[in-house]
């Protein structure tokens, strides 16, 4: 198999507020010790991409690792194989995860809270992402892709639905309740609904404009609530609910100031913090403890999905139980898509496809 000695890269400039991205010739890289070499069929566009580009997350920035292209969520193919690879072989078809290796030998790699590693290393901050062509990936943290699974699902599998599945696991439901995805249009949002449709939730996707109504009821959510037309998302919520919602899955940061109203009158509820908001954006959770007493609420982060998560996700697509519903783009779309999506412009999930 021809391997060239570069490929094409968005490559972020001016890294912060201001940054932007070009379309530039890089070196494809030298897989090492259990590491492949992998072309990149798709990537998924995450709204973490832009965030690490603006240095506005609590993490170190891009920069301080040498990395300047983003990208966590992609879809593609092993053409070498490093020293010590056993587990892969030259044609395999992977995906890529926001967690790009761990320690392997500390009681949360042993134990089901891997992507809590302390020693973690993060795709397209602390190393090179899926926003080129040419990518290496630690053999020990790709994800097989099984048959019947399309690039351009399977990329977006690796982040948003396996960190969607991991949030509505940990919530701790019983079938029928009634929960409510606050951004539940977004591109996490719309996988929380599918994930939760397949656990027998009763869904109310909240979010604005008859786009995202059409894609989130097409999804699976039985009721949408549209926050530019109802006077009182909260109310309206509590009337669907008969009396509130008994989980809240909080995709859209500025939702978390009122996350807990969704609550109601509920006993036992709990809030799901999922979107991640900036750095100093004021977008809070104000908690009186004696409501969360008298209520018993609970309040519980989730980060993303682990390998084993991310496995019964691509399990449920290939039963035809998670669906397709991003947008492709080619690589030298990327760059005003993303500038879009500063701008706040950008709608629909978006996933770059390199054969295009």
């Amino acid at each position: 198999m021809s391997i060239p000695t570069t490929c094409r890269a968005a490559v972020m400039k001016n890294e912060g507020a201001d940054f932007s991205l070009a379309i530039e010739d890089v070196g494809v890289p030298e897989p090492g010790t259990n590491q492949v070499l992998v072309r990149m069929s798709t990537s998924g566009v995450c709204y973490s991409d832009l965030h690490y580009m603006l240095n506005d997350t609590p993490a170190p920035p891009m920069s301080k690792f040498g990395v300047f292209s983003a990208g966590h969520e992609g879809c593609g193919v092993v053409v070498k194989l490093g020293p010590s690879v056993r587990n892969l072989e030259v044609g395999s078809r992977v995906g890529i995860k926001p967690i790009w290796t761990t320690c392997g030998s500390c009681d949360r790699c042993w134990g089901d809270m891997e992507t809590h590693c302390a020693k973690k290393v993060n795709t397209g901050l602390g190393v090179a992402g899926t926003f080129q062509h040419y990518m290496v990936a630690d053999a020990g943290h790709v994800i097989p892709i099984p048959e019947g699974v399309p690039d351009d699902l399977a990329a977006t599998l690796m982040c948003s639905a396996a960190t969607a599945y991991r949030s509505v696991k940990s919530a701790g439901l019983l079938p029928g309740s009634d929960v409510v995805v606050l951004g539940g249009g977004g591109g996490v949002g719309i996988q929380v609904i599918q994930v939760a449709k397949i656990f027998g939730f009763h869904t109310i996707a909240v979010d604005i404009g008859d786009s995202k109504r059409d894609l989130a009821l097409e999804m699976g959510a039985d009721d949408f609530v549209d926050v530019g037309e109802v006077a009182d998302p909260v109310a309206e919520v509590a009337r669907l609910t008969n009396g509130g919602a008994q989980g809240v899955f909080v995709t859209a940061p500025p939702a978390y100031k009122n996350a807990l109203d969704y609550i109601g009158s509920r006993i036992g509820g709990v809030v799901m913090c999922i979107g991640l908001p900036a750095a100093n954006s004021g977008n809070n959770i104000v908690a009186n403890p004696g409501l969360l007493i008298l209520k018993h609420l609970s309040i519980k982060g989730s980060l993303v999905g682990t390998r084993e998560d991310t496995n019964t996700v691509l399990n449920y697509a290939q039963r035809g139980l998670i669906k397709p519903f991003s947008q492709s783009i080619r690589l030298d779309e990327l760059p005003g898509k993303m500038q879009a999506m500063k701008e706040g412009k950008q709608m629909k999930k978006l996933v770059v496809d390199f054969n295009l």
